[in-house]
């Protein structure tokens, strides 16, 4: 496997999908608990980075394993297993190698902080390998969007600040003589969702604008996502419903006290994001309006994080 087919395996580029929302995490332990661990930083970077490439490598290894229809939109380039005619087997031991690379330094990871990382830590592993994976994949099923929007936007976001602040009691498990108890911040936790409703959406909007692109094709693959369960016309609404609900999270929690005001700049976004909302509206193709979901993404995910680096430097003057 050459560096080229590899790096398409994995669809590196797209790897700014979870970037984002480590960044916007770590900013964010930053700004509101003045609280940053480079050594952790690196580990989940690394870690986090290894299970996206696992995942997205298994993605196209089963999409190529259960393809029934294989033409359409560039199938053949947009599949690296069949553009550089990859050996199946080699695929799956590149899987299992970032699969077993990021398990390894999640533990390391665990050792560093506490057991609420471990548990966050295998219920994302467990995600990633059932998304596609096994008798009833969920990118196959309506709840691909709020999955990976939810561990992607949500559970990544929470480990990578969590990390750093793993010692200030915010989150608390505990387990003895057959009882559970959990204990935590109501209102830093409540905080903490407001600041992932944002990046939950551009994520569930990237899966849900692929899915509506290739509702003829998903459709003849047997994969019965969102738009076929519900239909285009309310997929689009949600498509916009989605964006708009992440720019009232982020005026709640400026309002609230948890965000900078700065980041009331990422209102800014808005007027760009509707030209791309008209645009997708009036077109849905992965060739043409696909790629507007992902500069929706990047383009709230990316001011949420500079807004609040500027928050911490005001802060700090």
């Amino acid at each position: 496997m050459t560096l080229e087919s590899f790096l398409k395996l994995v669809e590196l580029p797209t790897k700014v999908a979870s970037v984002f929302p480590f960044l916007v995490g770590t900013s964010y332990a930053v700004y509101r608990f003045r609280a940053f661990d480079p050594i952790n930083f690196a580990i989940m970077l690394m870690a986090m980075l290894a299970l996206d490439m696992a995942t997205t490598a298994l993605n196209n290894y089963m999409d190529f394993r259960k393809a029934v229809k294989t033409h359409g939109f560039n199938y053949e380039e947009h599949n690296a297993i069949v553009k550089f005619g990859l050996d199946p087997k080699k695929v799956v031991q590149t899987i299992m190698m970032l699969a077993c690379g990021s398990a390894i330094l999640g533990i390391v990871l665990y050792a560093r902080t506490d057991i609420i990382v471990l548990l966050l830590g295998m219920i994302s592993f467990f995600f990633a390998a059932i998304y596609t994976w096994g008798p009833f994949p969920i990118s196959r099923t309506p709840f691909g969007e709020i999955i990976s929007g939810g561990v992607m936007g949500g559970i990544i976001t929470f480990i990578s600040l969590y990390i750093h602040i793993h010692d200030l009691g915010l989150l608390s498990f505990e387990y003895g003589r057959g009882r559970v108890s959990i204990s935590f911040d109501f209102m830093e936790i409540v905080g903490i969702i407001i600041l992932c409703l944002p990046l939950i959406a551009g994520i569930a909007n990237i899966m849900l604008a692929n899915n509506i692109c290739d509702m003829e094709d998903d459709f003849e693959n047997r994969r019965f996502t969102l738009p076929l369960v519900i239909g285009k016309h309310k997929a689009l609404s949600l498509f916009s419903g989605l964006y708009y609900g992440g720019y009232l999270s982020i005026v709640a929690g400026v309002f609230a006290g948890w965000l900078p005001w700065t980041c009331l700049l990422v209102l800014v976004t808005l007027m760009p994001l509707r030209r791309n909302l008209e645009r997708f509206r009036s077109v849905q193709t992965k060739a043409e309006t696909f790629i507007t979901s992902v500069q929706n993404f990047i383009m709230i995910a990316a001011a949420l994080f500079i807004t609040l680096c500027a928050g911490i430097v005001v802060s700090m003057i």
